[in-house]
């Protein structure tokens, strides 16, 4: 073994626990032990996956994660590349509550719901493009499906939320929501252990669609705003 090699950061396995979680750690404890600047290549996939142990799913949804944020790219035929420096201390810098009193937190959350979403449904109706009504439209199916199967559909639900600001081509959205990904997804996990929590807002998700597709951006946010009173309404009445 060189001595250069000797030196050179290494990516270490993980245990299993919250596998994505941990790849996005290991990979900004890689960034910064490397001293990677902006422009630098990160490590292919294949060499992610050998190192750490995991499967391909997990390292994508931990680059996803840095897309989200900003601060990679992945160009295709070439590699993923560093777009700003990032550390183990500011990759992550989530916004939070105390959420002791879940109601509380709830509702809190939900007020900032109404502005990030309002909007976001909003400039989704006015740039969406083809591609992005059929990704959408693919999401709504499938929560639908889950539904009438099950009765509730979270992770159906958020991926459907997901898709209506990816339309904005704005990634300050998707930026803010996995800032509050913790806070946010507590609304899709089944609030106070009721599976028919907000199940009264499953039809108006159908009428948001159809406003992004007409491109009726006050319609949008009509719609938005009838999914988040029965939310709201909900979190209420089963927290009494």
């Amino acid at each position: 073994m060189k001595a250069n090699d000797r030196d050179r950061p290494v990516i270490r396995p993980l245990p299993a626990m919250d596998r994505a979680r941990q790849v996005t750690e290991a990979l900004a404890h890689y960034v910064e032990d490397a001293r990677l600047q902006a422009g630098d290549r990160l490590p292919a996939e294949r060499e992610l996956m050998a190192a750490l142990a995991v499967g391909r799913s997990t390292i994508r949804e931990a680059i996803r994660h840095f897309q989200a944020l900003g601060v990679i790219e992945t160009r295709k035929g070439s590699g993923t590349y560093l777009l700003k420096p990032v550390s183990r201390d500011t990759v992550h810098m989530p916004l939070s509550l105390d959420t002791t009193h879940q109601r509380d937190a709830l509702l809190q959350t939900l007020e900032v719901r109404r502005g990030i979403e309002c909007e976001a449904g909003m400039v989704a109706a006015r740039r969406r493009t083809a591609r992005d009504l059929a990704i959408i439209e693919e999401k709504l199916d499938e929560m639908e499906r889950v539904h009438i199967a099950k009765g509730t559909s979270g992770p159906e639900d958020l991926a459907f939320h997901l898709a209506v600001y990816d339309a904005t081509h704005n990634p300050l959205f998707r930026q803010l929501l996995e800032q509050m990904r913790e806070t946010f997804e507590r609304f899709w996990s089944h609030p106070f252990d009721r599976q028919d929590f907000a199940r009264r807002s499953f039809p108006f998700h159908r009428t948001l669609f159809n406003a992004i597709a007409a491109q009726d951006t006050e319609a949008a946010r009509r719609e938005t705003l009838k999914i988040l009173d029965v939310v709201e309404e909900d979190i209420k009445e089963m927290s009494r």
